[in-house]
């Protein structure tokens, strides 16, 4: 094997490494803050409903790069376990707008502490020119 492929099996595996202890980070400061249900997958719903007051569930979708049937199952989930609702759209009854409720709102400091203890994790060791150096490749890829 040559060696661009070794590099190539390297670099994969180290990124697949570094994905599932950010997830073993996240899975146990959420229980340890007491959102017993919630999972990794479900931030990046949270992150855009955080960022805008609705969204339908194709602009969710379109905007984390997931298929509408996941992001259902993803919705469906945060629904039942109370941090987001269905809206029906005033203006347009074709269109049901996914909403924070009150509990989806009051995790937003939980969220934002669990994040930055990630982000401490993942950047503790670069410097600010070596995380902005990093953050570029991997856009690039």
């Amino acid at each position: 094997m040559s060696n661009y492929n070794n590099y190539m099996r390297n670099f994969l595996s180290l990124i697949s490494k570094i994905h599932d202890k950010g997830n073993r980070l996240i899975i146990e400061e959420l229980k340890r803050n007491g959102a017993d249900g919630l999972v990794p997958s479900h931030g990046d719903i949270l992150v855009c409903l955080y960022q805008n007051d609705k969204m339908t569930m194709k602009e969710i979708a379109d905007k984390i790069n997931r298929t509408r049937p996941t992001v259902t199952v993803l919705v469906d989930k945060l629904e039942k376990l109370g941090y987001l609702q269905r809206k029906i759209s005033q203006e347009d009854s074709r269109y049901t707008y996914i909403v924070l409720t009150k509990k989806g709102k009051d995790f937003k400091p939980v969220f934002e502490k669990i994040s930055n203890k990630l982000n401490d994790m993942l950047y503790k060791n670069l410097s600010k020119d070596e995380s902005d150096i990093l953050e570029n490749l991997l856009q690039k890829i």
